[in-house]
């Protein structure tokens, strides 16, 4: 039996308003587009998330701050394309002797780059440019007259025309033949050209710093003869270290190929016992299964989504949560993942919480109405109380919060996690939280929620923790990035999610299902 609290809100109250200039939010509307943009850290200097007119400069300084690492993220890039442009140019003359049949290779391979770099990323540059035109002639804004002149004469082309087409369809529910040729490839490409490039130049700067230090060596040496004299790098060692960082530079390709193929589908199904000395007594054994960061699109199609659907209810869960990110950028997925989620079968129901990314598609109304429909609660800053026989559990659930900013402009700062969550809660028995992004943990174990579950950052999705738990790109966002946490006041599960986000790779952060024990002791 399922019985709902009537006084709690269904949504959040409204949200104070910011203080941005409009063209600081232009600058990193376009930023975002173009792929490069930087979580910015918006706290003023009482830590405090929410602006007044007075901090609007302290506020473009940061902006700019954003901009600036944007654009060296771009240098970087640019650097490391012609790297391997030059390394495999450096193959192709020692391993194909004919100079007509390298010159072949060679053309065909650019060809090749060049429609996949035009396919992927000049969309998002037309856009990125029209949008500094239009705010130059506009003045900050992006609707005076050079705005409309320039994209008109763009729509005036076919070629662009279908450029923009691209840049804007709509996202697939399925792989597609365009995904797996175009997309795809190139993603994997960028990414691990990205980091071949970047251990290529840490070994370089080594080997240089090396080559200093013997240097230095050598003339303190020569000039006091006190100690003998090293004996100079012989060739073929040289070439033998030139060849074993070329070796570790290519890693990223391989690594890369296998998180696609194999990491990114291989799911693995948790099991947790969860200790919780108030959960009554008609609970003990209560199972819950966590599926979160769905991220319905090409590469994680709807038909893959009910597969894992499929696992779910085979693990006989007594209630199902979903997590957040059920979509990632496309408004119109938001059909298809709430029907495929609707499968999802528990005797206690399905209930779920929304994240960053349905409140970015601007899809939080609209699909917390789709899964009503299908009968699967989003518990938006309100409780459900979950009952078996006389006794029940209390669980909560709010939106994505965030009180550092990342991502489009349209994302809601908070001065406070889970401000007035307290009077949700239902004293004498267990309370478990949907909170898909983990850093509202600190707070829920200060009010004494029993268990928090969250996902958004995808174990890291690719990571090196097993050499050291710091080498997580999430560790950026937040301190809890995948697994179990315990503190005075309550517990924090962080499931890693099914989907992806940005590249169609998982490393080290597989694919995960989990599936609770509620245990009085």
């Amino acid at each position: 039996m399922i019985c709902s609290d009537p006084s709690s809100p269904a949504h959040p109250g409204p949200q104070p308003k910011t203080f941005i200039p409009q063209h600081l939010k232009a600058s990193a509307r376009s930023l975002i587009q173009v792929g490069i943009g930087h979580p910015f850290k918006l706290h003023n200097s009482r830590g405090k998330a929410m602006y007044t007119k007075g901090e609007g400069t302290w506020v473009q300084v940061h902006m700019w701050q954003g901009f600036l690492i944007g654009s060296a993220g771009v240098l970087i890039l640019v650097a490391s394309q012609i790297f391997w442009v030059k390394q495999f140019g450096s193959w192709a003359t020692s391993l194909i002797p004919s100079s007509l049949w390298r010159r072949r290779v060679v053309v065909a391979a650019l060809v090749a780059y060049v429609l996949l770099l035009s396919y992927n990323l000049l969309p998002s540059w037309i856009i990125f440019i029209l949008n500094r035109i239009s705010m130059m002639g506009g003045g900050g804004r992006s609707t005076g007259a050079t705005d409309l002149t320039v994209r008109g004469a763009l729509h005036q082309a076919h070629f662009w025309g279908w450029i923009r087409g691209a840049a804007r369809s709509a996202e697939p529910t399925h792989l597609t033949l365009r995904a797996a040729l175009l997309q795809a490839p190139f993603q994997w490409w960028i990414f691990c050209s990205l980091l071949g490039f970047l251990i290529a130049v840490l070994l370089g700067l080594g080997d240089r710093i090396a080559l200093g230090a013997r240097w230095l060596y050598r003339r303190v040496a020569r000039a006091g003869r006190a100690v003998p004299l090293p004996s100079p790098v012989s060739l073929a060692r040289r070439r033998f270290l030139e060849r074993t960082a070329m070796a570790m530079s290519t890693a990223p390709f391989v690594a890369g190929a296998y998180g696609m193929f194999y990491e990114r589908l291989n799911l693995e199904i948790s099991h947790r016992r969860i200790k919780i000395p108030r959960l009554p007594r008609a609970f003990e054994g209560f199972r819950i299964v966590q599926l979160s960061d769905i991220h319905i699109g090409a590469f994680m199609p709807a038909e893959e989504i009910r597969r894992y659907v499929g696992i779910a209810n085979g693990l006989k869960p007594d209630l199902a949560a979903l997590t957040g990110d059920f979509v990632t950028w496309d408004p119109s997925t938001q059909s298809a993942v709430v029907d495929v989620l609707a499968g999802i079968k528990a005797p206690f129901g399905a209930y779920g919480c929304l994240g960053n990314h349905e409140m970015w598609a601007k899809v939080e109304d609209s699909i917390t109405h789709l899964f009503a429909l299908r009968g699967i609660r989003i518990l938006r800053r309100e409780r459900a109380l979950i009952t078996s026989g006389s006794e029940f559990i209390n669980l909560l659930g709010v939106d994505y919060e965030s009180n550092a900013r990342m991502g489009p402009s349209n994302q809601r700062l908070v001065r406070e996690y889970l401000l007035g969550v307290d009077r949700l809660m239902a004293p004498g028995t267990a309370n478990i939280l949907l909170s898909h992004n983990p850093n509202t943990f600190d707070r829920a174990a200060e009010y004494g929620i029993d268990l928090s579950l969250a996902g958004h950052t995808h174990g890291g999705q690719v990571t090196l923790e097993f050499i050291s738990p710091e080498l997580s790109p999430s560790r950026l966002i937040t301190s809890y990035v995948r697994g179990w946490y315990e503190k005075p006041g309550g517990q924090l599960y962080v499931n890693r999610g099914i989907g992806t986000i940005g590249v169609p790779i998982r490393f080290d952060a597989p694919p995960e299902i989990t599936v609770f024990e509620l245990s009085r002791s």
